[in-house]
């Protein structure tokens, strides 16, 4: 069959909104109806000879060729997908169905456009893994962690940034930063970029401030009910204006989410630090210290390993607080969670029980090493501690109670441990007395 003898049917093949697509056993364009111009951006005559493979996204063409193989071998294909670079540089998804006529040795083929219906698709996967993902990570750093993966999806990136905007101060500050390049650079840019996205509420680039904004970047405000918490930027792989324009609408389409994802997720780290810190020291309280007894205990029953509890009290703490007031009570109590801080290991615990009670449990350790810490803590105590013009001096009586030695249950060793420190505090009583 001669490409003349299709002019008969092409009235009727050009009404059809799918392009009928002919192929010699080559792979070279024999005819392309009128429906290839609004698929691929080529007029029918421009296709006329070009080889199909080139036309076909790099890292479909093995996959196509493997297919167009079966083809060639009589099988009929009626599902097969692969996208194409259209003439403007944009990508779009086809679904074929194609067979190979050994009569006349060509491939007949009906291409479909549903990039429409894939980019449907995945937005609404995204916002599905956006949302589960707000309700499982652990952390904001593990949220912003997931919904870059699932951006990473959608959108060819080089970099990934979420900032956080601050209506009081009229700043951002970026959290989350992942890809190539090196950020320390244009951070300040980008914050600038961040803040001015969140102030206008509107997503970059845009016709009216495009000027002043950082090129190959896109961004978009993240708004929430409460208002806008932030931005999401992107910088993309192509300067091509079309595949930028459908990454902004898609960073759009989710920017909501993404803001309610991390509004719930501060919401939650905000209840669990109200439940298990102590909202002036910041350290664990009783609770988050018992579940961290119990997750050592166990572990040094399983592993037959050590570990000490120490409990320390203020001595005349009362005093000092009756005498220079509550605030200044609150201070002292501030820096001394921050001095025991800095005498423990990262895998210690120290945690406030109520008033001038302080707990810690050292993880893995001797008993001769726990005589080491504890003078150390009483070194770092005995330091003056700073009320506005006043230095004031304090000291604290410390009980140790070692696993397993003094007791294998946590109410063994607390009891053990308490006794310890009112026996020191006794002592040290007696001493201020003589």
């Amino acid at each position: 069959m001669k490409p003349s003898q299709f002019n008969a049917l092409t009235r009727y093949i050009d009404m059809l909104l799918d392009a009928i697509c002919v192929v010699d056993e080559k792979g070279h364009f024999l005819y392309v109806s009128a429906g290839g111009e609004r698929i691929f951006g080529y007029k029918p005559e421009e296709m006329i000879g070009r080889q199909m493979l080139d036309m076909v996204h790099p890292e479909d063409r093995e996959r196509t060729l493997q297919t167009v193989a079966e083809i060639m071998a009589g099988v009929a294909k009626i599902d097969f997908e692969n996208r194409y670079i259209r003439k403007d540089g944009r990508v779009v998804n086809l679904l074929w169905s194609a067979r190979w006529s050994e009569d006349d040795a060509m491939r007949i083929a009906v291409a479909r456009d549903i990039t429409q219906l894939k980019q449907t698709e995945a937005r609404q996967a995204s916002l599905i893994h956006i949302s589960e993902a707000a309700h499982t990570e652990q952390s904001l750093t593990d949220l912003y962690k997931r919904i870059h993966d699932i951006i990473a999806g959608l959108i060819s990136m080089q970099q990934f940034v979420i900032g956080l905007y601050d209506e009081e101060s009229q700043g951002s500050e970026l959290v989350y930063h992942c890809g190539t390049g090196d950020l320390k650079d244009q951070k300040k840019v980008l914050e600038t970029l961040c803040t001015q996205v969140a102030k206008r509420g509107d997503s970059w680039p845009k016709s009216s401030w495009e000027q002043s904004a950082v090129p190959d970047w896109l961004a978009v405000p993240l708004k929430s009910q409460d208002g806008i918490v932030g931005a999401l930027m992107v910088k993309t792989h192509t300067d091509n204006k079309a595949d930028n324009m459908d990454g902004r609408e898609l960073l759009e389409f989710v920017s909501t989410q993404i803001a309610a994802a991390i509004v719930r997720r501060k919401m939650l780290e905000s209840l669990h630090q109200l439940a298990m810190f102590d909202q002036l020291t910041g350290l664990p309280n009783r609770r988050l210290f018992h579940d961290r007894f119990q997750q050592v205990l166990a572990r040094a029953k399983r592993n037959q390993e050590s570990f000490a509890v120490l409990y320390l009290d203020l001595d005349k703490f009362k005093q000092a607080n009756d005498h220079f007031g509550h605030e200044a009570g609150d201070r002292i109590l501030r820096q001394t969670a921050q001095r025991l801080n800095s005498c423990l290991r990262d895998t210690d615990t120290v945690a406030r029980m109520g008033g001038d009670e302080f707990v810690m449990i050292l993880d893995r350790i001797d008993k001769k090493d726990v005589d080491e810490v504890v003078t150390k803590i009483r070194a770092e105590l005995a330091q003056p501690y700073q009320l506005d013009d006043t230095m004031l001096g304090l000291t604290a009586s410390i009980g140790v109670a070692c696993f397993p030695e003094h007791g294998e249950t946590q109410m063994a060793l607390m009891q053990q441990a308490d006794a310890d420190m009112y026996h020191a505090k006794r002592i040290t009583q007696r001493l201020h007395e003589e």
